[in-house]
């Protein structure tokens, strides 16, 4: 049995190394790069030649697109801002060994602030599948937030995938925004139309499970401004979900 490893990749030198270091445990890397400008095709030469090109496709077709390039037999999706340590190594290793027994296993990821651990807001053990027999699983082609499908039961790893998402709360709220915006697309594509009620009563449900029911409380100061921060993502969402609705294109598509 033999595993790839696949990564897809958009301007990413200061993420691509740590990245493809920790995804050296595998028999193959697979990096899809859409386009970048700085060196981040240079580094990747220096731990794979199956480096291949396309225009950037959305996330979830740009992620099937690296799968269509997959050889081994076992397949373990990576996002440039994670890091794979021994233990999961080991664990990923030895189902591609075993081959299974399942077809699929999803995998606890440990996510990241300024390299501070978020353990509650339920952001751990936040399980995402990420490893599963290669022609067995698609990501859902989705604008934003795409997740791998697969037919059959599924599995759980123990170790976790470290995820460090965001270097500061100023970063964060900037990716949000962004992908508020794919995710009022997303809702326009599926034919969800605002609801008067959406811009309040969403928001504040939002930060009312986050702060209180999952404990960001805990967090301190910092777990309050990632609740209220969550809270505005889901109001930008169907803000802009409604200028959709009122034939207002240029702002949303604005990067």
């Amino acid at each position: 049995m033999r595993l790839s490893v696949t990564i897809i990749a958009l301007n990413e030198e200061a993420n691509i190394v740590p990245c493809l270091e920790s995804a050296r445990f595998a028999d193959e890397i697979v990096v899809v790069d859409s386009g970048s400008t700085d060196r981040t095709l240079e580094l990747a030469r220096n731990f794979t030649d199956r480096i291949f090109s396309t225009g950037w496709l959305g996330f979830g077709k740009t992620k099937n697109f690296a799968l269509e390039q997959a050889r081994g037999d076992w397949v373990f999706s990576l996002d440039t801002d994670e890091r794979v340590p021994p233990g999961l190594q080991a664990e990923i290793l030895q189902v591609v060994k075993d081959d299974g027994p399942l077809g699929a296993y999803k995998i606890p990821r440990k996510n990241y602030v300024g390299g501070r651990w978020i353990k509650n807001l339920g952001w751990y053990p936040d399980y995402t599948l990420r490893l599963f027999r290669r022609g067995q699983g698609y990501f859902r082609e989705r604008e934003v937030h795409e997740e791998v499908e697969v037919a059959g039961p599924v599995g759980y790893l123990k170790n976790p995938l470290e995820h460090y998402s965001y270097n500061d709360l100023r970063e964060y709220a900037a990716r949000q925004d962004r992908y508020a915006r794919l995710a009022a697309l997303e809702m326009r594509k599926a034919g969800r139309r605002p609801w008067p009620g959406d811009l309040v009563w969403r928001p504040f449900l939002t930060f009312l499970n986050l702060f209180v029911l999952k404990r960001g409380f805990l967090e301190g100061a910092l777990g309050l401004k990632l609740s209220l921060q969550s809270s505005r993502y889901n109001f930008m969402k169907y803000r802009y979900l409604r200028e959709l609705s009122r034939g207002d294109e240029g702002r949303i598509h604005a990067p």
